[in-house]
């Protein structure tokens, strides 16, 4: 597991990209005729979505120190 540090800034960055990313995913996975892409692109969603969630979560979590 990777630890990331991200100030409110770069959180709000990274957050954004996500989104504009899984937009474009959303856009291409119906556009595309491929299955074999189409699931390749599914299972990309379905990471970045694990990306997204976690970055939530430790949005959420309360800093200690």
């Amino acid at each position: 597991m990777i630890h990331l540090e991200l100030d409110e800034e770069e959180t709000a960055l990274l957050q954004q990209t996500l989104e504009d990313c899984l937009s474009d995913l959303r856009a291409e996975i119906y556009d595309t005729h491929n299955l074999d892409y189409k699931a390749m692109l599914k299972s990309k969603k379905v990471m970045l979505l694990k990306i997204q969630e976690s970055l939530m979560q430790s949005k959420m979590e309360p800093v200690i120190g």
